[in-house]
């Protein structure tokens, strides 16, 4: 009888003892975090925790990873070895689904070029604003402190404020708006907009960088969607490609798919490339766009799919990134960028690294 209540015993200690509680952070209530355990075989290589290790340091310069990370950005700066400051002083936890996106997905984003004037002129009749003097931001957490960290953007008429004008209306617009310069290609204008930064090439010869700088405030639709529901391309057929060559293809149905995406970006001229969410230049397969309502900007992360099994850093969103197990990939600039951008559509586990025995809020 003793042998047999000591083996129940035993068994209640290391199976039933070992299901976890999720880690819940009062900041992010609905992120919610379990301890995984690294397998030895998939750890990186010394070379490659040295340039996470670097990019770490990096990212300590600014003041969201910093409060993050305040004991690791100092201990970083005194590192021997890159492989043991990570395994030794932090935990990897995985991400679980939220429950309104079942399913983890890794997609990726680049940097685009595209052709433009200082000047509306010939085939150059498509702008890039600048955020407009109009657009009003309220954050709406001063007055209901239950809405903290979200905010309403509109415009002022007659006394009261109303939602901003949509895509449709702002390409219809006389608005006089501040513009950085005019680009040839309606479409890739579009696609500028969904990648966040890019570069145009001016008639004169000089190349410009451009980023996101804000938002009209109405919520972003997928046009790769609408073009599915429509039968228009099969989904197992949807890419950045396939979508831009059908639009190509049926030039009278811009407006309509176009349109139906009533999210429109605003742009600033930036002195160099790709820059994401924090301002942070961004850095091709290391740098990812997450959901910030679950992944705080700065984060130290590992995303695991098909293709990629790899630590990244959270420094960017988008309109499109929505859920607690998402991340867009930056790959980067020129046509091997676009080519694997366009068509990286894989399932995703996402994990967090945090200091160890982290009792912080994130």
């Amino acid at each position: 009888m003793i042998k047999i209540i000591t083996s129940i015993l035993l068994f209640i200690f290391f199976f039933g003892c070992s299901k976890q509680e999720p880690m819940v952070f009062d900041s992010m209530p609905n992120t919610h975090l379990i301890l995984d355990n690294i397998n030895e075989n998939e750890l990186a290589n010394d070379d490659e925790y040295e340039r996470i290790l670097e990019h770490f340091k990096s990212n300590c310069q600014y003041s969201r990873v910093k409060k993050l990370y305040p004991a690791m950005c100092e201990k970083a700066l005194h590192v021997k070895s890159a492989s043991s400051f990570f395994l030794n002083n932090f935990d990897r936890y995985k991400v679980l689904e939220d429950a309104d996106h079942k399913e983890g997905l890794l997609t990726g984003y680049f940097e685009p070029l595209l052709k433009g004037s200082r000047t509306k002129q010939g085939p150059y009749r498509y702008p890039l604003y600048e955020p407009p003097e109009d657009l009003l931001h309220v954050k709406l957490g001063d007055a209901y402190p239950e809405l903290k960290n979200m905010r309403l953007r509109g415009r002022l008429v007659d006394n009261k404020i109303v939602p901003y004008e949509d895509r449709a209306l702002i390409n219809a617009s006389q608005n006089s708006r501040s513009v950085i310069c005019y680009v040839d290609d309606r479409i890739a204008r579009f696609f500028l907009e969904v990648q966040g930064s890019g570069r145009v090439e001016l008639e004169s010869g000089e190349t410009i960088f451009v980023g996101y700088a804000d938002q009209n405030g109405h919520a972003y639709t997928s046009i790769g969607k609408k073009l599915i529901d429509k039968g228009a391309i099969k989904r197992e057929a949807i890419s950045l490609q396939s979508i831009a060559q059908w639009l190509q293809q049926h030039p009278e149905s811009l407006d309509e798919i176009l349109h139906a995406n009533r999210s429109f970006v605003f742009f600033k001229e930036r002195s160099y490339g790709a820059t994401g969410a924090m301002g942070i230049e961004l850095t091709p397969k290391y740098s990812v766009a997450v959901d910030p309502s679950y992944i705080p900007l700065g984060s130290l992360l590992s995303i695991k799919s098909k293709s990629y099994n790899q630590m990244v850093f959270a420094e960017d969103t988008g309109g499109a990134i929505r859920g607690s197990v998402r991340a867009d990939l930056f790959l980067g600039f020129g046509d091997e960028a676009l080519e694997k951008a366009g068509t990286l559509n894989e399932k995703l586990e996402l994990f967090m690294w945090l200091p160890k025995n982290y009792q912080g809020t994130i």
